[in-house]
């Protein structure tokens, strides 16, 4: 029997080159998509190649009806997950609140995949792994009281919000991964550096286009990019490794100061009484 592996943001650059290299491991593999107008064709293209090995399902991580919806469907048709790898990623240009009530990009950075997985896990057995794409700029990021507040109530700056949630996903990964120790379920961190996909657009049409012509053709492209992710899912090198980030497939180490910060406490306060509001029990 197959193994089964879920990619989040599977449609989008790096997540068609992470797909790709985990049917070809001999995975069935979920794609996990909000956008289904875009996804289908996407999805069709691996379905001609692989057959039933691909799956589509929507989700919207910004919509917490919408995880719950999709991991009950995982259940009805699946017995377990082997691979869990949360892609997705958003970077808004302007301020805007998810569908319950906080800042977008924090919401489906973290807080979705925070929930996607915690539902999961049940559903992993010994030697899965769990790959969460973070950023470089998570080392610029800060887990303040403030962040899951609305974009009404801060001074919303595009950068700060977007490192601050994956410093919220670093902290997830490290914390999670002394939780499932003994479990024996791996859990990492890749940083795929500065990637040429949509995520980067600024909304502005003079510095999109100087972008497009000046910066994209010498950052990293999307299969570049996806590289340590793959590696995280797919190497026996790492079959053995937990809690640690990964950089062109190479351990990027975590400053011990960002590592032990009082940061990663209050993050935990902060999701358990922002669940305990919204009655979401895990």
């Amino acid at each position: 029997m197959k193994k089964t592996a879920i990619i989040t943001g599977a449609s989008g650059g790096m997540g068609r080159e992470i797909t790709k290299a985990v049917l070809e491991a001999g995975y069935e593999v979920i794609m996990a998509c909000r956008n289904l107008e875009t996804a289908t064709p996407i999805f069709k293209h691996f379905e001609k190649d692989y057959g039933n090995s691909i799956r589509l399902l929507p989700i919207d991580l910004a919509s917490l009806d919408t995880v719950f919806a999709f991991v009950e469907e995982v259940k009805k048709q699946y017995g377990a997950i082997h691979l869990l790898i949360n892609n997705a990623g958003i970077l808004n240009a302007k301020p805007e609140n998810s569908k319950n009530g906080i800042e977008k990009t924090v919401a489906v950075n973290y807080l979705g995949h925070y929930i996607l997985t915690k539902l999961l896990v049940p559903m992993m057995k010994k030697k899965s792994r769990i790959v969460n794409v973070v950023s470089l700029t998570y080392k610029y990021g800060k887990i303040e009281p403030d962040l899951f507040a609305p974009v009404e109530t801060i001074n919303y700056n595009r950068f700060k919000v977007y490192s601050n949630s994956k410093r919220a996903l670093l902290y997830f990964t490290l914390d999670l991964a002394e939780q499932l120790r003994k479990k024996e379920i791996i859990v990492n961190c890749s940083d795929p550096g500065i990637v040429n996909t949509p995520i980067i657009r600024l909304g502005n049409s003079i510095i999109d286009k100087l972008c497009d012509l000046f910066f994209r053709p010498i950052i990293k492209q999307p299969k570049t990019g996806a590289s340590t992710a793959i590696h995280l899912a797919l190497s026996s090198d790492v079959a053995s490794i937990s809690g640690k980030c990964f950089a062109n497939k190479k351990e990027a180490p975590i400053k011990k100061r960002t590592q032990k910060s009082t940061e990663r406490e209050l993050l935990i306060k902060l999701t358990q009484e922002l669940l305990y509001a919204k009655q979401i029990s895990l």
